[in-house]
């Protein structure tokens, strides 16, 4: 049986007596590294990794251990700031899932690989040659332009970095289109020759850049003079003997054994001891089963289909690139995959192959390992490749046998032939081969294709294929926009510019604001609708602004921990890099601190802006257009700070619908992202507990100095953006960035706890019960309201209701502790009665005075008529 792990023979002997070939270098390096022959007229040798998961079947474990380690050590070079602005680069196809484990390693990097498989919808961010490949074209086909933009270090990944070609080729381009300050260079092995070692830093002094390198191992290889012709004639020999011996095989040309001449120095196998092993030895092929020839394959199928379940618009791969917050994805549904793969496999498998597709190679490989932790049996894990190299038996030599079958994936430079090592006679009784879903075609299926081939050297096989993800075609309006461009502070709200754009106009200068009983009653009487006014702005005492700042200090953790999760759920499950839109004014916080946290964890800048949204009335519609016009629908995620009975979730989804009728654009999500969900009404938020968020104590000193938005026919016309007042006069009193400032500091407390929840949220059932809205129907009968518009639940409601409103009276839960502190003091301000209710599913409740008139006589509303 084969063994080419854990040889006592080290797998490059065979080589290295035939041609004088020498591996100097680190005492492991020959555990590393063994050798084989190609045909290629730039180089005979090939250097063949025992851990790259390739060409030889290695434990899952072993192959992602040492590219996470890899990664690490590149954290730990950079820095954990520097880190997190960094960008992995895998080469194609043998180093895409080193390269993917090296993000892995480093912990916050989105990778890419480099491909040979062209995407019409996507266009190349950039290309190279490797120069001494048998396939040379690499293309860089992101799905975000701006991955590669930025300033932050660029990391390249290679299995093995010899001449150095490959990387300066790389720089070279992208430098020139993305000039950044710092590169590192990975490798798992540093095989550069003396003449060679100076040129990385040559080539970085001339562009102006750092280049650091970091191996598993380092070593050169030292080639006597003629060993590329001598190599040449070698295999030139081998594939004479070759073929003669495969004219007279009945197994084909799968793993032959060819004659060889005698090594150049004692110690190897001699040509005799070659010549004498018969046809049909180990690693040869043996004869395929009849009915894999037969014209209907249906009704004997060659391999067993295993539904993996992949996440719906998961990347497969680093191809067009992967975030942390893919990968996220990835980690919480590997689980439940890698157990289909178990229970499908036969219950008297001890010796399991996952063998990967050419560049997929980190998705078989983190099943293979996910598999390797449950399955009863032991798991080896390699990938087929492009790559010509000869099949010798001998234990000193790298690649034992070959399988050989036809591209199965239309590959762009047409067919020809692919290839599968150390598979034939290595004894597996179960091989799941993982393929792409545009490599499930026809040839793979055929009488010669690779399932068949796999059939006649294992008993069971398996296959799983992963969706083949394609980016989307970016949005392109069919019209220019002629609506202005956000507003941003300082000429209007207290936030930096960057933080958010209103999509909003400034009426500053309009005098909007009347007596809150006045608005009460001309609401309630229908004379007038909210927004068609203000209330007049509540100027906090000195003891409310006091307990403002001790709950800040106390649930500031609290809120960062409920950032951090929603923020990762979005990124997790919207969008990769999301444009966030919050409602304004109660959400414009929220999507500030949620930008902020990207900022933080995954180094994105993402952007941010606030729009209206109007009870009764909609969101407003110019905003959507504006934002279709600049962004693609798809990628907007809509913030808003709490649900409290879900009335505005209902009014998004019943806007959302009737501008895609309108207008005809879709793509925008209804769905609501919050901080808080204590009604059950969205699957995406940070923590269903009704707790206290700050920014709902006060109003605009706590939002950027910005009203509430306001929707009047003579002031907004069908062409504008809702309105809304920025009160420069309350400067002297304005939190907003203090806030801000207070729970972003906070951040790097709550990571770890971040992590955690949100594996809990992501594998939990979060499909919204509308409890709350139940709740709130109940107490509008219980306590003769019979509207449930006037009923307010949740701290942030009550607070408005407070803060706003006429209210009636406060429903508090018992034992409700500090959240309630400020709820209290207003309360006691404004003379309304809190009652404490047992069963209560939110902390409180604010009701407000039904069918209000300024006759009412007193808070009880003994007085009104109703």
């Amino acid at each position: 049986m084969i063994n080419a792990v854990n040889n006592p023979v080290w797998s490059g002997t065979w080589v290295a007596e035939r041609l004088g070939v020498e591996l100097v270098g680190d005492d492991k390096l020959t555990d590393l590294l063994g050798l084989a022959l190609r045909r290629n007229p730039k180089r005979a040798h090939l250097l063949v990794s025992n851990v790259l998961g390739k060409h030889v079947p290695q434990s899952p474990s072993v192959v992602y251990g040492y590219g996470f380690a890899l990664g690490r050590r590149v954290r730990e070079l950079l820095g954990a700031e520097e880190a997190a602005r960094a960008v992995v680069l895998g080469y194609a196809e043998t180093a895409t899932g080193l390269g993917h484990s090296v993000a892995d390693g480093v912990g916050l990097a989105p990778y890419l690989h480099s491909t040979r498989r062209p995407v019409a919808s996507v266009a190349p961010a950039g290309g190279f040659e490797e120069s001494h490949s048998h396939a040379t074209s690499h293309l860089l086909l992101p799905e975000d332009p701006g991955l590669l933009v930025g300033d932050g270090p660029l990391v390249l990944v290679d299995d093995e970095f010899s001449t150095g070609n490959t990387v300066l080729n790389t720089i070279r381009d992208l430098h020139g289109r993305y000039p950044r300050r710092r590169y590192v260079v990975v490798a798992l092995v540093d095989m550069r020759s003396s003449a060679d070692l100076g040129r990385l830093e040559e080539f970085a002094r001339e562009i102006g850049a750092r280049v650091d390198l970091v191996a598993a191992a380092s070593g050169t290889v030292r080639l006597p003079h003629g060993v590329l012709e001598r190599g040449q004639e070698l295999v030139a020999r081998y594939e004479a003997e070759s073929a003669a011996v495969g004219s007279s095989s009945s197994a084909g040309a799968s793993g032959l054994v060819a004659q060889f001449p005698a090594p150049l120095k004692k110690g190897g196998a001699t040509e005799a001891d070659l010549s004498s092993t018969p046809p049909g030895a180990r690693g040869t092929a043996r004869q395929a089963p009849t009915y894999l020839h037969s014209e209907d394959n249906r009704k004997h199928p060659i391999a067993t289909r295993v539904e993996l379940f992949w996440p719906q618009g998961l990347p497969d791969g680093g191809r067009h690139g992967f975030t942390p917050q893919h990968r996220t994805r990835l980690e919480s549904a590997l689980p439940a995959m890698a157990a289909r793969l178990a229970e499908a496999l036969p219950a008297d498998a001890r010796r399991v192959l996952v063998l990967g597709f050419e560049e997929l190679m980190y998705a078989p490989l983190r099943l293979a390992r996910e598999l390797e932790q449950v399955a009863d049996a032991e798991v080896r894990y390699s990938t087929t490749t492009r790559s010509p190299v000869l099949a010798v038996d001998d234990p000193g030599y790298a690649i034992r046998s070959r399988i050989v079958f036809p591209a199965h994936d239309d590959p762009a430079d047409g067919p020809g032939e692919r290839y599968a090592y150390n598979v034939a006679g290595a004894g597996f009784d179960a091989v799941v081969a993982v393929v792409d879903s545009a490599a499930d075609t026809p040839e793979l299926h055929g009488p010669d294709g690779l399932l068949a081939q796999l059939a006649a050297h294992a008993p069971h096989v398996l296959l799983a294929v992963v969706p083949s993800y394609v980016p989307e075609p970016l949005y392109v309006p069919e019209r220019p926009s002629m609506l202005p461009e956000p507003l941003r502070g300082p000429a209007f709200s207290s936030y930096p510019p960057e933080e958010v754009g209103w999509l909003l106009q400034d009426l500053s200068d309009v005098t909007l604001e009347a007596p809150t009983e006045e608005r009460e009653e001309a609401i309630q009487s229908g004379g007038a609708h909210y927004a068609e006014s203000l209330p007049v702005e509540y100027q906090p005492s000195e003891q409310y602004q006091e307990l403002f700042h001790a709950a800040l200090e106390e649930s500031a953790a609290r809120l960062a921990l409920a950032v951090g999760a929603v923020t990762e759920i979005v990124l997790a499950e919207r969008s990769p890099r999301p444009v966030l839109v919050s409602l304004a004014r109660a959400g414009t916080p929220v999507g500030v601190l949620m930008r902020r946290w990207a900022q933080f964890r995954h180094g994105l800048d993402l952007p941010h802006y606030a729009v209206s949204i109007v009870r009764g009335r909609g969101i407003d519609a110019n905003a959507l257009r504006w934002l279709a016009a600049h962004h693609d629908p798809s990628d907007v995620v809509f913030v808003d700070g709490w649900t409290g009975k879900g009335a505005i979730t209902r009014e998004l989804a019943d806007a959302i619908e009737e501008f895609e009728a309108s207008d005809g654009i879709t793509g925008f999500d209804p769905e609501i992202a919050v901080l808080a969900d204590p009604g059950s009404c969205v699957r995406t938020y940070g923590t269903r507990e009704d707790f206290l968020i700050p920014s709902a104590c006060l109003n605009s000193t706590v939002s950027g100095l910005i009203s509430r938005t306001v929707l009047r026919a003579d002031l907004v016309g069908p062409h504008d953006f809702h309105g809304a007042k920025f009160y420069r006069e309350l400067a002297g009193t304005d939190v907003s960035v203090a806030f801000l400032d207070a729970v972003a500091a906070r951040f790097p407390e709550v990571a770890d706890a971040v992590s955690t929840q949100v594996k809990e949220l992501l594998s939990g059932d979060r499909e919204p019960t509308w409890e709350g809205w139940a709740a709130v129907e109940r107490i509008s009968e219980e306590y003769g309201i019979h509207d449930v518009n006037l009923v307010k639940p949740g701290v942030g409601e009550t607070t408005r209701v407070l803060l706003r409103r006429v209210p009636w009276k406060i429903l508090a839960k018992a034992g409700a502790g500090a959240d309630l502190d400020h709820v209290r003091l207003l309360a006691e301000q404004r003379g309304v009665p809190v009652e404490e209710v047992a069963e209560l599913p939110y902390t409180c409740v604010g009701l407000i005075h039904p069918k209000y008139t300024r006759g009412a006589t007193g808070a009880d509303g003994k007085a009104v008529a109703v």
